[in-house]
Formats: structure tokens, C-alpha cells, sequence
């Protein structure tokens, strides 16, 4: 009984603060933060640490060269609850000011509202209802990072550190369409290929060169070779670069490489393969450089208890919450593997993620509050 009146006090909580998060939608979708460029997405931090501050929760900004990192927690003792989250986007300087944001026929639109910039604002919005009901009377940690889209880099340690001492880590993602969790995310491989050969005339003494062109085209196949789609494994050579002109052999030539795995098996399978590559021609050399990885997010055992008691609270607010396997990789992708229950794709229903009609939608937005809200009080 009490937990049902406490799911009637957080969806009329989300309801009357329905206008504010819209607004403060708004107000993150103005405000340019590709990764990468410290000045703006410092500008949105400025935003979100004064969100966070007037929540009561004590802020600390943890500096970086990708940008700052907003921890913040609330006091209690014992394991927190963690929300787990990014401000940076994949939207570049003057987007906002190109597609400004706009909410029409119930839906919102705007760069960065779907991926992630609403589900922030629902996590936040949440933490806010909790607060007017005074029911925000247990540990909780926000982390928001400011380099997902470009592999977590600065900010992995950091996750794994807070998520390690959590009770659970919701983390406010786009959900799988229909609003379900995502408890299964491909883990992601990038690589940089660098071949060396050695440059010579191309008319006058091609045997003294070494191309690395030709030793990279060699190689492409083999890396190519290493998908396993049965296991879910693909692998995308996505750019290619060598030589300097037609009548010179080429001295250098690299390629980039994007690997997708489903399980932490062919992880560690793809690992070893990459590390155990050699250049074949004699005179060439091959530089192999990982540049971001995320193990993938499987569903382990302390993920599936996480979901079921999700479904249970969500029931309290008439929602049937339902699960199911992504592509794309989130943060929680460090979690999963230590243990750690995770429950991703919290954020509000909508669209269009790294695309020109990205979009959430209002009422979902309103749902994804309440359930946040009720999600932190109850697990």
C-alpha cells in the first residue's frame, strides 16, 4: 500500500513539473556541446551544476582534458543509487542555432534531446519531484561525463569507480523503441592500422621500395576475416589513407576499424587477434593502436534481478517495461561486466539518435520522471 500512494505522489509530482522539464529541455538543446570542445560543453556544465546544486546535492567538477566531469551526491549512508549519464553530443559548434528546438504536436525536437539530453533532464527532474514529496531520503550519486561519444576515455575510471560501490546504476539512455530497457549492448573495438614500407621510383627501381599500400591491402582482408556473424561479431575497415603519388611507392598507408561483438568471449577473441597482427612484408612494420573500447553489456544475472524489480515498480505506475538487445554501446557497458546491476535505457521514448530528426516524446518524457522517481526510492 504505501509503495502504490508513493507511485500516485511521483506521477502527480511528474505531472505538475511537466512544463518545467520541457523548459529545461529547451534550455540543454540551446546549448551546443559536441565532445571535444571544453568551452561549450563547459557552458552546459555551468547549466547542470546549478540543476544539481539546488537538488541539495553537493557538486564536485572532476577536470579533465575531454572535459569536465560533474559527480555529484547526496548525503546518507550506504550504497548509493547512481545515475549515470553524458552532456557531451555528436552535434557540432552552431547546430543549435541551425535546428533551434521546438516542441509541436507533443513531440520535442532538437539536437541532442533524445541522446541524451532528455533522459538527463528526466533523471533530474526526477531527483526534483522526490524533493517536493520529501521522499529524496537515501544515498544517490549523479554522474554526468563528458566524453561518451568518443569512447569514455577521461571518464571510464571514473564510472567504474562510482558504479563499483553502487546498489544500482540507472542510467538515463534512449530506451529500445516502445520505451523498453536495454539489458544486452554490443561492445565496441576501434583500432588505427599504421603501416610503414619504405618509398622508391616507381618506374625507375620499384624493387627497392616497400609498399605499404599493398601490405595494407593484405591485411584489410584479414581483419575482415575476424567477423564472426553467428556470434554477432562485424567488423568495418571505415577509412583508408597511404601513399603520397601515383609514381612513388607508398611509404605509409593506415586505416581505422570499427569491431562490434556481442559477447565477452568474442571480446577477448577480437582482442587477441588485433594484438597478435604482424606486417608479412619484409621491410614493412604495422603499428596497431586501440583507441577506445567498451566491453559489451550482457544480461548477467544481477542485471535480470535489477529488471525484474524494475517491472515490478513500473507496474505500480500502469507501465508494462519491457527489455531488449542494442547495438550501440553506453557506459554501462564498464558495469555489466563486474557485476554491477545496471538498468539502461531509462530515457524517454522518441527518435532519430545522431540524426537531423531526432525527437523525444512529451508524454513519455512525463512517464520516464515518475518511473526515475520511484525507481530510486523503491530499489
Amino acid at each position: 500500500m504505501k509503495e502504490a500512494l508513493l507511485a500516485q505522489q511521483v506521477a502527480a509530482g511528474a505531472a505538475v513539473r511537466r512544463a518545467d522539464a520541457v523548459s529545461f529541455l529547451g534550455e540543454l538543446a540551446e546549448l551546443d556541446a559536441p565532445s571535444g570542445d571544453i568551452a561549450l560543453l563547459d557552458a552546459t556544465a555551468q547549466v547542470l551544476e546549478a540543476r544539481l546544486t539546488a537538488l541539495g546535492l553537493a557538486v564536485e567538477r572532476v577536470g579533465g582534458p575531454a572535459g569536465a566531469h560533474l559527480e555529484a551526491r547526496s548525503s546518507g549512508e550506504g550504497p548509493a543509487i547512481v545515475v549515470l549519464g553524458h552532456y557531451d553530443t555528436v552535434w557540432s559548434r552552431g547546430t543549435a542555432r541551425e535546428r533551434p528546438f521546438r516542441v509541436q504536436d507533443g513531440v520535442a525536437h532538437g539536437p541532442g534531446v533524445f541522446d541524451m539530453r532528455g533522459g538527463i533532464v528526466a533523471a533530474l527532474t526526477a531527483l526534483a519531484v522526490l524533493r517536493d514529496i520529501d521522499a529524496l531520503d537515501r544515498p544517490v550519486t549523479v554522474l554526468l561525463t563528458a566524453d561518451e561519444e568518443t569512447g569514455s576515455v577521461t571518464s571510464r575510471r571514473h564510472i567504474v569507480r562510482v558504479g563499483r560501490e553502487a546498489r544500482a546504476v540507472l542510467i538515463p539512455e534512449p530506451p529500445m523503441l516502445g520505451g523498453g530497457l536495454k539489458t544486452q549492448r554490443k561492445g565496441v573495438l576501434s583500432y588505427a592500422l599504421r603501416l610503414t614500407g619504405r618509398s622508391a621510383h616507381a618506374g625507375l627501381d620499384p624493387e627497392r621500395g616497400v609498399s605499404a599500400i599493398s601490405e595494407l591491402v593484405a591485411l584489410v582482408g584479414d581483419v575482415e576475416r575476424a567477423a564472426a556473424p553467428g556470434e554477432g561479431t562485424t567488423v568495418n575497415v571505415g577509412v583508408i589513407a597511404g601513399g603520397t603519388r601515383s609514381n612513388v611507392v607508398a611509404a605509409a598507408a593506415s586505416a581505422e576499424v570499427d569491431v562490434r561483438v556481442a559477447t565477452v568471449a568474442e571480446y577477448e577473441r577480437v582482442t587477441a587477434f588485433f594484438e597478435g597482427l604482424r606486417a608479412r612484408l619484409p621491410g614493412a612494420s604495422l603499428e596497431v593502436e586501440l583507441l577506445h573500447s567498451r566491453p559489451p553489456l550482457e544480461r548477467t544475472p544481477a542485471i535480470a534481478e535489477a529488471v525484474g524489480r524494475a517491472q515490478e515498480i513500473a507496474a505500480l505506475l500502469g507501465i508494462d517495461l519491457g527489455e531488449g538487445a542494442a547495438g550501440g554501446g553506453s557506459d554501462g557497458n564498464f558495469l555489466a561486466p563486474l557485476g554491477v546491476a545496471v538498468l539502461d535505457g531509462l530515457g524517454p521514448d522518441g527518435g532519430g539518435a545522431h540524426a537531423l530528426d531526432e525527437h523525444v516524446l512529451v508524454d513519455s518524457l512525463e512517464q520516464r520522471i515518475a518511473l526515475i522517481a520511484l525507481l530510486v526510492a523503491l530499489l
